[in-house]
């Protein structure tokens, strides 16, 4: 079980130090990276108040952050409400496998639902072993392949 003293709570303007190491390390673990450009616009809309911008929990621990998410609520041509894509989650090394990623899917469940979306999607790649055991206890696989523009 995750450490009580964990806690989930929006991203703030004092996080960005810690947030840019945390999504480094997401991306690093994807093998990719972004230019400083992107870097400044994400973590801007992330702290914006448009509604097509995305939003961001952190996992906090002893005054530092150990995991974040990233998610947007989305219209969807099957629904009325909107739905919510969890695009990125991340958690620091040292704390996988204690129910910090756990607790951050379930807190984008409760965003879900406090804005009536009541479905939440993600991907991930089929390679990631440790997170999908997490994300089998919490999530259900569908068969969608997917494709992007070459």
């Amino acid at each position: 079980m995750a450490d009580p003293q964990t806690k989930i709570r929006p991203l703030t303007h004092a996080d960005e130090s810690d947030w840019r190491r945390l999504w480094t390390g997401y991306l690093a673990y994807y093998e990719t990276s972004v230019p400083e450009e992107v870097y400044a616009s994400t973590f801007a809309r992330l702290l914006g108040d448009d509604p097509q911008d995305f939003n961001c929990l952190v996992a906090e621990q002893d005054g530092t952050l150990v995991g974040l998410t990233h998610y947007l609520f989305h219209r969807h041509a099957w629904k009325i409400e909107n739905t919510c894509y969890l695009q990125d989650l991340y958690a620091d090394p040292e704390v996988r496998g204690t129910g910090v990623g756990r607790k951050l899917i379930e807190a984008v469940y409760a965003a879900a639902d406090a804005e009536g979306a009541p479905s939440v999607y993600w991907l991930t790649q089929d390679f990631n072993t440790t997170a999908r055991q997490l994300y089998d206890r919490v999530g259900k696989l569908t068969p969608f392949i997917r494709y992007n523009r070459p």
